[in-house]
């Protein structure tokens, strides 16, 4: 897979966000690296199965947003993101957090390597 920085995290997020809104936990930890640092609103997890657990605790319905704000090469096979997303619910009010992504090529595929939300 050849792109542009944004190209690579938007092809990267679109997968991640489409198993988000389908409340597939299993597909959004497809996403993960198998070593991947995932931090999210509870303490962190490391690799696909903390990822699913977390995802798989969210509530039916909730839907991801997200505007890409940064992009940076860290190296040829290292890609850094920063975004704003919302996480929209059916019973709540919309949580509006940071990401910070580092996403790592791994084959011919990109996968997320570090996951980090915060809540400004």
């Amino acid at each position: 897979m050849t792109g542009t920085e944004a190209e690579i995290l938007t092809t990267v997020l679109e997968r991640w966000k489409t198993a988000v809104d389908a409340h597939d936990p299993q597909r959004v930890a497809e996403n993960f690296t198998y070593d991947a640092i995932f931090q999210g609103l509870h303490p962190y997890t490391v690799g696909p199965g903390g990822v699913a657990a977390y995802y798989d605790g969210q509530p039916i319905g909730m839907t991801a947003a997200y505007q890409l704000l940064e992009t940076r090469r860290l190296a040829a096979d290292l890609v850094l993101g920063y975004l704003a997303v919302d996480f929209a619910f059916t019973d709540r009010p919309t949580r509006n957090v940071n990401l910070g992504v580092i996403v790592r090529r791994v084959g011919d595929d990109w996968l997320i390597a570090h996951y980090q939300v915060s809540q400004l």
